[in-house]
Order: structure tokens, then C-alpha cells, then sequence
């Protein structure tokens, strides 16, 4: 009888362990191939922000570029307030797929018809005259009485309390002003106490260790700095307390006007050089060396221009003009120059209507004690006729300061409606305010009708008596405060891609005062984003930048 072979179980294990194996070492692949994606991922991304950043740097190099040429070659380029051509979408990295297009557009506020804040952008630069220099508060409140004050109370919500604590921060006494505050009296009180600056600021968030100055006065509700308040801005104004749901608020997200607070009016850095329109020099009317005086004038000038000026240094403006157009011309007067001037100009402006009396002056001839006096008539008219034939080439080549630069005047071309109505000048003939309403609004209706045969003249505040808006002593009292244009430029500069993706957004301040472009402040604000649409930016596919 056979018996059956009993055969062992086999239960599998050998095979499950292995099942297992493959398993861990695929999951172990997977997620090696995953990690190195994803640091791919990290890798391709820095490498696109650094990218970003230079696309940042490249607008920086085409600004500079474009403020080192003159002001005609600016012009025809198309200029600098808003030039889409040159600022908008300038293409740095020409590839095709739009991910990998690096572009750069730079942006400023704008301004609508009326001088104010719309809520939108141009393409282009911002004249830092546009803004109230906060460092030169002290000089008009020394060259008018409250003169400091009235400009500050021109800023949207500004209070004479606070008003007056920023003045106090700033000049050198320990004596407050009538809403102001001092050390004594108020900073000694916080936790812990610190002193005022008594000196000129040094950034204008400096004004955040003022008495009543708030963060939400200073920099209003526009979070991420792009001249707007967005949805999201509104909510977080309104779960902060910033003023958020409040009928103005309210207003000003409606119709798309951005409450930007103080810090989009005010400036440390604005600045005019002290030039012609070809970068040269200025003549200085005041120099107290007569002959060299007149042989600058006489490269530039007519021998009438050239002999009037140098005998207003010798002998000084009549005492009573009466009718400043008559009188002799001073083409063929013979002037001692070795003398010492007795006159010195305020103002290129005193030219203007001026008349000479020379004693023992005859004709053409020299100087005789038994003569009778001589009247020179001005070559430079009070008359907006004759004003048409010399205001432009008397202003743009002759100074009465000998500095390479006037700070901190406001420009009329492109100021807003608020600093307008802040300047401070007093007509001398009726004690009354000059910069009226009525004044601003002409002058902002004005300025929008820019031509081509205008646009030099416009360079400067004289239009204004040119142009009939002003008389000569009106102007006169507006001169020390302002001017047709600066040379500080400020902007936003964003580095992107056509297709979305990382970016970079920096905020700058160019001088072009010297001879060479460079910059004055450089701040980083890609952490509050882009702050722009892509289409707002620039998605088209033009190739390559735009050169002036």
C-alpha cells in the first residue's frame, strides 16, 4: 500500500517582501523625481525673480539714459509725463512664449483735467516740484508771515495744530508755536521722551514721530502703492479703523480715486538746475565783476541787451519809471566798467519795465558833471506783445543765484490742484493772496494746451505773464515759490513677464541736476506686489526698447 507524501505550506512571504521592496524603493524614487521638480520648480522661480530685478535695473539704465539728453532731445522723444512709447512695456527679453517675455513699464500717477488725484496711471515720470518740499517750509515762512503753515494746510485733512507741530519739529528753537508743540511741552511727556530734529528732515517718514501725525494721514489707504484703493484695501481700512466705510471712503473707492495721504504731496528731494535748456550755464546777473559780467552778456546778447543790464548794476532801476518806454536805447552806451556796482537784482524779473537814470550822460558819449540826466529805456518791455520777442532767452539764460541748483519751488505745469492753491505769495499793490481759485483753475486749464510752439516757453513760470494770466508784480511775489519744471524725477519701475509670474516693483528718485543722471532713493516694494494688472502693464509684442 503507497503512502502519500505530505508536502510543506508555502505561504507567499518571499514574494511579499519583495512586493514591498519594489514598492518603497518606487515611492522612494517618486519622491526623489518629485523633490528634484520641485527644486527645479524653486530654481526656475529665483531665477525668474532674480531676472525680474533686472528687468527693474534695465528701466533704471533706460531712465538714465533719456534724463541725460537735453531738454529739445526729451521733447521730441516724446517726453517725460506721458510717453507710452518709450515708458510702457519697454520688451528686455524678446522671446516668444509670453511666460518667459521679460518686460519693463514705469509708471506715475495721474491727474485729471482739474489738478486732481484720478486713480490712474500714465506712463512716464513725476516731477518732484510737483510736491510740497518739506524742507523748505522754514524759507517761506521766513519770506512770508505764516508762509510755512498756509503751505502745509493746502494737504488734504491737514490741521493748523499739526500744522504747526511739523514746523516746530524742524526749526532750531525751543519756542512753540501757537497750536504747535516742543520738547517741554509735549515730547518730554511720551514713553519714552525723544527731542525734536530743530534741523531739516531727513525722510519724510520722519514725520511719523510728529504730534498728530498718523500712519493713516500719512499714507492713507493705499496699501500697496499703486495710486488706487482696491477691493481688498477697502476691507482691510475698514477691519483696521483706518476710515474704512466711512462716506468718504466710500466716495473715493467709487470713483476710483485713491486716498494717498500726505506722503503723495510731500518731497525732500525736489530741485531745478540752474542752467539753460542746452545744459549751459547761466549768466549771473550779479556778478560784481562788471567787464567779465558784460562779456558773458555780449556772447549771448545784443550790445542793447548786454549795456542795459551792466548799467542797471551801475546806477540802479529810476526811482519813478513813469513811462518805461521812452527814453534813450542803450545800444551805444558807453559804460565805465571799472566802477563798483551800486545795484544788485532780485529777480530777472526787476528787468522787466525798468528805466535808468544816468547822471551827466548824453547820447553816446561818456560821463560830464554839467550834463543833464539821461533816461534808458528797457529793451524788456512791460508789454505781452514784446514779452513774445525776449521772455524765453532772457529767463532761460540769465540767473540772479550762483548756485548749480534752486530747491524745492513748485512746479505750475504739473502741481495738483491742492499745492496750487497752498502757495503762499502776497501781491504787493492790494496785501492779497495771489494764488486765488479763480487763478489755479486758469492756470490748470491752461497748462493742458501744450503745443509744440509753446512748449519752450511753457519751460518756465513766466508764461504765466506772457500768457496774460498774472500781472508783473503778481508774478514778481510768485517767483520765489515757483517754477515751470524740475529736474528730480521720481517713478514706479515694474519688472514682469507678459505671461504672469514672478515680478519686481521698486520705486525710485533720479537727479538729473548734474552732468550725469543718477539716483536718489531706491526702495523695494515687491512685497506689496505687482500692484498692476498685466494689461495695464503691457502685453503687446513689440520688440526690443524704445531709444530717445
Amino acid at each position: 500500500m503507497r503512502k502519500r507524501r505530505c508536502s510543506k505550506r508555502r505561504s507567499g512571504i518571499v514574494l511579499i517582501i519583495v512586493l514591498v521592496v519594489v514598492i518603497v524603493l518606487a515611492l522612494a524614487a517618486y519622491s526623489f523625481s518629485d523633490l528634484m521638480l520641485a527644486h527645479r520648480r524653486v530654481a526656475t522661480v529665483n531665477g525668474k525673480q532674480l531676472q525680474a530685478r533686472m528687468l527693474v535695473q534695465s528701466g533704471v539704465e533706460a531712465i538714465k539714459q533719456y534724463l541725460a539728453t537735453d531738454e529739445a532731445t526729451r521733447l521730441e522723444a516724446g517726453g517725460h509725463f506721458n510717453n507710452p512709447l518709450y515708458f510702457q512695456t519697454a520688451v528686455v527679453i524678446p522671446e516668444q512664449d509670453p511666460l518667459d517675455r521679460g518686460c519693463f513699464t514705469v509708471v506715475a500717477p495721474y491727474f485729471d483735467e482739474l489738478g486732481l488725484a484720478s486713480g490712474g496711471v500714465r506712463y512716464g515720470l513725476e516731477d518732484e516740484s510737483s510736491r510740497l518740499n518739506l524742507n523748505m517750509l522754514l524759507i517761506a515762512d521766513a519770506a512770508v508771515p505764516n508762509g510755512g503753515r498756509t503751505l502745509l494746510m493746502s494737504l488734504p485733512g491737514m490741521t493748523e495744530d499739526v500744522a504747526d507741530a511739523i514746523l516746530d519739529w524742524m526749526d532750531p528753537d525751543e519756542d512753540p508755536r501757537e497750536y504747535g508743540a516742543e520738547f517741554g511741552e509735549y515730547y518730554s511727556t511720551l514713553s519714552p521722551p525723544y527731542e525734536p530734529r530743530n534741523g531739516p528732515l531727513q525722510t519724510v517718514e520722519e514725520l511719523l514721530l510728529v504730534a498728530g501725525v498718523t500712519p493713516e494721514s500719512l499714507f492713507g489707504a493705499d496699501f500697496n502703492r499703486n495710486g488706487m484703493i482696491d477691493a481688498h484695501e477697502q476691507s482691510m481700512s475698514t477691519s483696521l479703523g483706518l476710515g474704512g466705510g466711512t462716506a468718504s471712503l466710500e466716495a473715493d473707492v467709487t470713483s476710483g480715486v485713491a486716498s494717498r495721504g500726505w506722503s503723495a504731496y510731500l518731497t525732500l528731494y525736489s530741485s531745478e538746475r540752474n542752467a539753460s535748456a542746452e545744459g549751459l550755464p547761466r549768466i549771473h546777473l550779479n556778478n560784481e565783476d562788471l567787464q567779465a559780467l558784460h562779456d558773458e552778456l555780449s556772447q549771448v546778447f545784443s550790445a542793447e541787451w548786454a549795456n542795459f543790464i551792466v548799467a542797471y548794476r551801475l546806477y540802479g532801476p529810476a526811482e519813478s519809471s513813469g513811462n518805461a518806454g521812452q527814453g534813450q536805447s542803450a545800444e551805444n552806451l558807453q559804460l565805465d566798467l571799472s566802477q563798483s556796482p551800486k545795484a544788485t537784482l532780485t529777480q530777472v524779473l526787476d528787468l522787466i519795465g525798468a528805466s535808468i537814470e544816468i547822471e551827466g550822460q548824453a547820447g553816446g558819449g561818456r560821463s560830464g558833471s554839467s550834463q543833464q540826466a539821461t533816461t534808458i529805456k528797457s529793451p524788456f518791455q512791460n508789454d505781452i506783445l514784446a514779452m513774445a520777442t525776449y521772455m524765453t532767452s532772457l529767463m532761460d539764460n540769465c540767473t540772479v543765484s550762483e548756485t548749480a541748483v534752486i530747491p524745492g519751488r513748485i512746479n505750475i505745469n504739473e502741481a495738483p490742484r491742492e499745492l496750487l492753491l497752498g502757495v503762499p505769495a502776497v501781491d504787493t499793490t492790494t496785501g492779497e493772496p495771489v494764488m486765488t481759485e479763480e487763478l489755479v483753475d486758469q492756470i490748470i486749464e491752461l497748462r493742458t494746451a501744450v503745443t509744440e510752439d509753446n512748449a519752450a516757453a511753457r519751460s518756465n513760470e513766466t508764461w504765466l505773464l506772457s500768457e496774460a494770466v498774472v500781472n508783473l508784480e503778481q508774478l514778481k511775489a510768485l517767483t520765489p515759490f515757483i517754477c515751470g519744471g524740475g529736474d528730480v524725477f521720481r517713478c514706479q519701475i515694474i519688472g514682469y513677464f507678459q505671461g504672469g509670474g514672478p515680478s519686481s516693483r521698486a520705486e525710485l528718485i533720479f537727479d538729473a541736476t548734474g552732468t550725469e543722471p543718477r539716483e536718489l532713493l531706491w526702495r523695494d516694494i515687491s512685497h506689496l506686489g505687482r500692484g498692476y494688472a498685466l494689461e495695464t502693464l503691457g502685453v503687446d509684442l513689440l520688440e526690443g526698447m524704445v531709444s530717445p
